[in-house]
């Protein structure tokens, strides 16, 4: 389960989107992630997959490894889909069973809500997986510059966000280092209930939480010791330049998500569940 977690992670390719600027990057996948909102009907979501298809054979990586990163996420998927399913009126009751309902806009709502949180982690992940660390860093930090002027401190955000993302696969591994070292030892994390469970996790938590803030040590120490100072009067020695290929990627970007916003919202289709 550790190591299915893809979000914050690097895949080396080349491939067109790769060679994107990190900001053209941000910025389509902010629209996508709205745009998933703005449908009500079928026929967005079929747009929706068919442009997260094509990113992804364009970026060349892998379908298996973007959707490995879905297992973690499987139970809370299933908890909102039971709660829009059973908690949603509305619409002709298709099963009832006791005090549980299922009406036709409860399916319609909990199929809707699967198939956002499964393209709103795909699509996160696609953005990692085809942006390196500093690249976002520089992309965020570029996308945020206009809030300098109000003393907003955009430089110390983009490296924090640039750290938090950079430390995800580290912890991952040490956690994975960690449960099986513990397993080489005897413990059991597999079997007993919940809270034994969950006591079974405290010889993890602990050397996990002791290593991460020694790394965090070590890096505030690296940083000062190179008299790291971050804000105005830094130079970069890869300037984020805008080409071509950039704007034709806004451009079809921004194409899907006009077509995506009429067609999911303007022309009919009723989800029929037989």
């Amino acid at each position: 389960m550790i190591r299915d977690i893809t979000i914050g992670q690097y895949y080396p390719a080349e491939s067109r989107i790769h060679r994107l600027d990190p900001r053209v990057k941000i910025v389509c996948t902010l629209l996508y992630l709205i745009s998933l909102f703005t449908f009500q009907s079928i026929i967005g979501y079929a747009l929706a997959t068919l442009f997260l298809v094509s990113c992804v054979k364009i970026a060349k990586v892998p379908f298996k490894y973007i959707m490995r990163g879905l297992k973690p996420i499987i139970i809370l998927l299933m908890i909102t889909v039971v709660f829009n399913l059973f908690l949603t009126p509305g619409g002709q009751e298709l099963v009832h069973i006791g005090f549980l309902r299922v009406t036709e806009r409860g399916l319609t709502t909990a199929v809707y809500m699967a198939i956002r949180m499964i393209y709103l982690i795909m699509g996160s992940s696609l953005m990692t997986l085809t942006t390196t660390p500093n690249a976002l860093t520089d992309g965020i930090e570029s996308l945020l510059k206009p809030l300098n002027k109000i003393h907003v401190p955009v430089h110390d955000i983009a490296m924090i966000m640039s750290i938090a993302l950079r430390f995800i696969p580290i912890l991952l591994e040490e956690t994975d280092k960690i449960m099986k070292a513990q397993t080489a030892r005897g413990a059991d994390m597999e079997s007993g209930n919940l809270i034994q469970r969950a006591k079974a996790m405290v010889p993890i938590l602990v050397p996990l939480f002791v290593s991460a803030f020694r790394r965090a040590n070590d890096l505030a120490m690296a940083m000062e010791s190179r008299c790291y100072q971050g804000g105005e009067g830094r130079t970069k020695m890869k300037p984020l330049i805008y080409q071509g290929r950039d704007y034709r990627a806004y451009a079809i970007t921004v194409l899907y998500v006009a077509a995506a916003f009429v067609a999911g919202r303007y022309i009919p289709f009723k989800l029929w569940i037989f």
